[in-house]
């Protein structure tokens, strides 16, 4: 068996629970495949960089997963689920990302990408958490989307600035601004593009929308107030 067939057989498996024993548990394949359409696309690459788009790939099945799983990762405190979405996101992106990069396991130049993978595990784990947390008052799919542009591209500059501080230090103050905000944009509005077909598909479909928000914490809608007759007032 071809080791990249693993990450699509993992989604198989997580499709045979009994949670998404439905048509609608089956939608996932769209976000998926356009997460993947993306990554073929032929954009022109920097030289050593040509890695990235399997980063991306494995971050597409990992966030696959969690929409899956999301009724077992939700539990009863906010942090333990952010952590149960935080293992979750890692392990299978992880299990996809080998199985993309079976063949040059022993490259010391995979190490960076490995990387990337995980910062970017941590930070989408932190960005859902924190866009859930903003609307756990009004929840609403277009303001998720814009809390979550938001949260991805404020993590990711907290993130990295220690690391560019450091190379600000080591180099004088020699490194342009732009050295470091061009790419962290790039990173953050990547990231969120990856995120985007998952949060259309939650809009769009009843089951992952109310998995989505139940794994987000955001509380039903309060029930409308009962509206009594005025008793006749007494002879």
């Amino acid at each position: 068996m071809a080791p990249q067939l693993i990450p699509w057989l993992a989604i198989l498996g997580l499709l045979a629970l009994k949670a998404n024993r439905t048509a609608s548990a089956w939608l996932i394949w769209l976000p998926v495949g356009c997460a993947l359409a993306l990554t073929l696309l032929p954009l022109s690459s920097p030289a050593g960089l040509d890695t990235l788009p399997d980063v991306f790939g494995a971050l597409a099945f990992g966030t696959a997963a969690i929409w899956l799983l999301s009724g077992y990762l939700r539990k009863s405190h906010r942090m333990v689920t952010f952590f149960c979405v935080l293992f979750a996101l890692a392990g299978f992106s992880l299990l996809a990302f080998v199985a993309r990069e079976s063949a040059n396991l022993l490259d010391s130049g995979l190490l960076p990408f490995a990387i990337v993978l995980g910062v970017g595990v941590l930070i989408s784990a932190i960005a859902l958490s924190l866009g859930g947390w903003l609307c756990r008052r009004s929840y609403h799919p277009l303001a998720l989307g814009v809390w979550l542009f938001v949260s991805l591209l404020v993590v990711w500059l907290v993130v990295t600035a220690p690391f560019f501080i450091l190379a600000l230090i080591s180099s004088g103050g020699e490194i342009p601004r732009s050295d470091f905000l061009v790419p962290v944009l790039g990173a953050a509005g990547a990231n969120f593009v990856l995120l985007l077909p998952f949060l259309i598909l939650s809009s769009a479909n009843s089951l992952y929308r109310e998995r989505l928000k139940f794994l987000l914490h955001v509380p039903p809608p309060a029930p409308p107030p009962l509206n009594f007759p005025a008793m006749p007032a007494a002879a």
